[in-house]
Formats: C-alpha cells, structure tokens, sequence
C-alpha cells in the first residue's frame, strides 16, 4: 500500500517553489525541489481521487493513476493528462485551468475521462493572480 501523502507537506513543497509558479522568468528552483513539489501534488491527486480510469504524467518527475473507473493495467491508457512540471503547479495552485492549460497547447488530455481531473484542482488554495 501507498505511504499516504500529508497535505501540510505537499502544501510547504508546493509553497516552496511558488515564485517560479507565478514567474516563468523567476530563477528556477533546485530540481529536488520542483521535483519534490510535483510528485507531491499529483500523489495528492492520486489520493483525494483514487482510481486508475485517468493517467496523469508529469515528466520527469512522476506519472500517477486517478479517478473512479477501468483501471489501466498494459500498452496506453485510454485515457492520459500530460503536461510539463510548471504548469502542473500551475494547475495545483489555481492560476490556470486544465481548459486554459490545454487550449494553450501547454497540456495534452486525451480520452473521454481525461478532463475529470479538473474537478479536483486546485490542490492547494493559494491567493495571488492568474496570468
């Protein structure tokens, strides 16, 4: 069984790395850290939507099973959000939606399931713009 994930810890990683969030031109954080801040939030999502009907990839760092249904044992699964790890936080913290993210060519979401994950962003409530 999965260790499950302490939302405190997922918050302060996702905090951590909130200034390259909202600034692309923001020195990028230590690979440990955004790395630590995706896997995190998606293992998050993972768990606050268990289930194996949507795969959700963020490259390098992680790719994780959600969401009520079929799960996907073998070959693609039907049904796959994937994205880079900045827009993922992104998407975490409420400074865009999977719609948006998707619209501006930043996020692929294929299969009929695939935009089920909008429903459960964001992850972590954190005031601030959305640019």
């Amino acid at each position: 069984m999965a260790t499950a994930i302490d939302p405190a810890e997922m918050r302060q990683a996702v905090l951590g790395v909130l200034d390259w969030i909202d600034d692309a031109d923001a020195p990028a954080p230590s690979r440990a850290a955004r790395a630590a801040a995706v896997r995190l939030s998606a293992r998050a999502l993972a768990q606050d939507a268990p289930g194996g009907a949507v795969e959700v990839r963020v490259p390098p760092f992680v790719a994780v099973q959600c969401i009520e249904g079929p799960r996907h044992t073998r070959g693609t699964p039907p049904n796959v959000v994937e994205t880079d790890p900045r827009t993922w936080l992104r998407l975490v913290v409420g400074r865009e939606t999977l719609d948006e993210a998707v619209a501006a060519g930043r996020m692929t979401a294929s299969g009929a399931r695939a935009g089920d994950v909008a429903r459960w962003l964001p992850l972590v409530n954190v005031p601030g713009p959305r640019a």
